[in-house]
C-alpha cells in the first residue's frame, strides 16, 4: 500500500482534485473533507453520502487511520495510547485533559535517533519517520476516544520533529485548516537540529517552538544529548533569537531537572545568562525516573531554589510536572513493554 495514497492530511483543495480525478463532481471533495475530519470515517464504504456504486470501487482506498493496540488510563484521567500503523509499527500518543482543554501529545517518528541519555524512547532506537496522515490521525483518534474537541497539540511524543520537517509542517497546517485548531495552540518541541530552526522559521507558522535544552553549558549538554556536540549552544540560542525576530513568537525552553546533574543554583545562573534579552520562557520539568538509567528527581527544595534563581534574573519560568506517571507515561515506556 503506498503511503502517498492515504487521504487523511490532504486539504479541501487536494481532496476536491482527487474526487474529480475519480470522475466525480467537485462538491464531493467537500463531503469527503467533512467525513474525514469531522465524522472520523475510517473507510470509504462508511461514507454514505457517496453513491453506492462508487463506494464499492473504493473498498481498498486507504484513508490512513491507525488502530488502538493498547490504552491505559492514569488516575488523573491522562490516557496513553499505543497505536498500530498500517505497516504494523507502534507509536505512542497521549491525551491530557484538564477542566478547560484537551491536549494531545503526538509522535513524529517511530522511535527516535537522538539517543538522549535520560529518555526511554531514545533507548528503543529509530525505525522511520511518520507521514503527515499518521500525525493527523493521532489527534483524531484521541478526540474520538474522549468524545471531545482537541484544543491543543504538542509535538512532544516519540521522535525528533525537525528531522521530519516537511510532514510535521504539513501536519501543523492540516491540524489548523482541516481540524480547526489554532496555530497558537500548537507546540513543536525539538532538541535542536543544525540548520532546521531557520527552515521552520521560514515556514512562517504561528506555533510555539519549544527547545529541549536540559543543560546550561555545552559540556553538560553533550553528556545528556549526544547530538549536542554538532550544534553548539551559542549557535542554537542564536537561531532561536532569529526565530523570534522572524515569527514574532516567543520560544520556550524545556529543562528536565536531574538531581545532582543540572539542578544547582550555579546552573540556574548560567542558564539565565544564556537566555538573557529575548522573549523566552523556561519550563522546568522534574525528572520522571525510568528503569533504564540511574538519574533521580531532585528534592522539592532544590526545584524551588532553581526556579527562584531564574526569577531573580528576570527569566519567565514555570514548573511542569509530568502527567499520567502511573500509566508508564514517560514517553517510550509503554511501547518498550509492548514490543
Amino acid at each position: 500500500m503506498s503511503h502517498q495514497s492515504a487521504l487523511l492530511g490532504k486539504s479541501l483543495e487536494e481532496l476536491t482534485h482527487w474526487v474529480q480525478e475519480q470522475g466525480q463532481p467537485a462538491y464531493r471533495g467537500k463531503q469527503l473533507h467533512q467525513w474525514l475530519y469531522q465524522k472520523g470515517a475510517r473507510s470509504m464504504p462508511e461514507i454514505t453520502v457517496f453513491p453506492k456504486s462508487w463506494r464499492e470501487t473504493l473498498q481498498d482506498q486507504p484513508i490512513g487511520r491507525s488502530t488502538i493496540a493498547h490504552r491505559s488510563i492514569a488516575p488523573d484521567e491522562t490516557r496513553k495510547y499505543l497505536l498500530r500503523l498500517e505497516d504494523g509499527e507502534l507509536i505512542e500518543t497521549v491525551g491530557i485533559p484538564t477542566a478547560k482543554r484537551l491536549t494531545v501529545c503526538v509522535s513524529s517518528q517511530v522511535g527516535c535517533p537522538m539517543n538522549c541519555d535520560f529518555c526511554a524512547t531514545g533507548k528503543g532506537g529509530f525505525t522511520r519517520n511518520l507521514n503527515t496522515h499518521e500525525i493527523v490521525d493521532q489527534v483524531l483518534t484521541v478526540a474520538e476516544d474522549f468524545q471531545a474537541r482537541v484544543s491543543h497539540v504538542v509535538f512532544m511524543g516519540m521522535g525528533e520533529p525537525l528531522l521530519n520537517l516537511k510532514p510535521v509542517v504539513n501536519a501543523v497546517k492540516s491540524l489548523n485548516q482541516d481540524i480547526g485548531i489554532g496555530q497558537r495552540c500548537l507546540t513543536v518541541s525539538t532538541v535542536g537540529i543544525p540548520k532546521q530552526i531557520p527552515k521552520l522559521a521560514a515556514a512562517k507558522l504561528q506555533i510555539t517552538l519549544a527547545i529541549s535544552l536540559h543543560a546550561s553549558n555545552q559540556t553538560l549538554r553533550e553528556k545528556l544529548i549526544p547530538s549536542g556536540g554538532g550544534y553548539p549552544l551559542s549557535q542554537l540560542i542564536s537561531d532561536c533569537r532569529n526565530y523570534v525576530q522572524q515569527t514574532g513568537r516567543r520560544v520556550s525552553f524545556e529543562y528536565i531537572l536531574l538531581a545532582g546533574v543540572n539542578d544547582t543554583p550555579e546552573h540556574a545562573v548560567e542558564l539565565a545568562q544564556l537566555l538573557r534579552g529575548f522573549q523566552a520562557h523556561v519550563n522546568l520539568i522534574p525528572y520522571n525516573p525510568i528503569s533504564e538509567v540511574d538519574y533521580q528527581r531532585p528534592s522539592k527544595e532544590r526545584i524551588n531554589n532553581f526556579q527562584s534563581a531564574l526569577e531573580d534574573a528576570n527569566i519567565a519560568v514555570s514548573i511542569r510536572y509530568s502527567r499520567g506517571l502511573e500509566a508508564d507515561a514517560a514517553c517510550g515506556q509503554l511501547r518498550a513493554q509492548n514490543q
